[in-house]
């Protein structure tokens, strides 16, 4: 069967010495494996295989056997043609990240419309900003909901996140997330790509039953107790004076 459709580049194998076996994920048709003869072999070759970088997304034309063995393409061209993705150290060692991710995470041969859409709208906002620091832990996180395990959020008040059971929870036991991951957790949660993402959270100190972090962004700064006692009913902390240093990480200024 021919068929026209856009495809997002997942992974690329070099195969013997001048072809690749590259893995795609279809608008059309799902995830497909496709063999490219000879890509090493010619004087465009360097072209050619700038196709096949990971979230490349492509207009393809290509035969499917539907065999479960691997299809050929007739024509490709570039669908989006990305500005900076491959080009910026921060945004290519993301893509390459969440491509290796994506290669054991999306497993069916079957149409997810939903899902390509949303990747092909989150690799284009990628793209055209620069305030990216939390965008993988989000993309992530929102794959969830079009693979079926995203959290579920109704009882988003409790104390503890349980991992297994994807749920909140008010008792904690193994794989449960302490209070203070969860809290993080919903951090997480709330974030959107368009969020302002400049907010950083310092190491915990512990002082005798308590956690003690800081959050910040620019010109805030939040300071946080977590009791991690066994004790059900904690004590208040002491009253105390703290100093807060903020230092400039590329200058090494405070």
């Amino acid at each position: 069967m021919q068929v026209k459709t856009k495809a997002i580049v997942i992974s690329s194998l070099k195969f013997q010495e001048k072809s690749l076996i590259v893995k795609c994920f279809t608008l059309s048709s799902g995830l497909k494996s496709y063999f490219v003869r000879d890509a090493f072999s010619s004087r465009k070759a360097s072209q050619k295989i700038a196709y096949f970088q990971p979230f490349s997304i492509l207009e393809i034309e290509a035969v499917h056997k539907n065999k479960g063995t691997l299809e050929n393409f007739k024509e490709i061209k570039s669908a989006v043609p990305f500005q900076t993705i491959h080009t910026d150290i921060v945004k290519s060692t993301m893509v390459m990240f969440l491509s290796e991710m994506l290669h054991y995470s999306i497993q069916e041969e079957e149409k997810n419309e939903q899902l390509f859409l949303f990747l092909e709208t989150a690799l284009t906002w990628l793209d055209h900003h620069d305030e990216i620091s939390n965008f993988h832990l989000i993309l992530l996180l929102e794959i969830t909901k079009y693979l079926g395990f995203y959290p579920d959020t109704s009882e988003i008040d409790l104390l503890f996140f349980e991992m297994n059971e994807g749920v909140f929870t008010l008792f904690q036991k193994a794989n449960v997330l302490s209070e203070h991951e969860t809290n993080l957790f919903k951090k997480l949660l709330e974030l959107k790509f368009d969020n302002d993402q400049s907010y950083f959270i310092n190491v915990p100190s512990a002082i005798g039953p308590y956690n003690y972090r800081v959050e910040y962004k620019i010109g805030k700064v939040y300071l946080y107790a977590d009791y991690v006692g066994s004790d059900n009913r904690p004590v208040r902390p002491d009253n105390m004076t703290v100093k807060v240093t903020l230092t400039d990480a590329d200058n090494g200024g405070n």
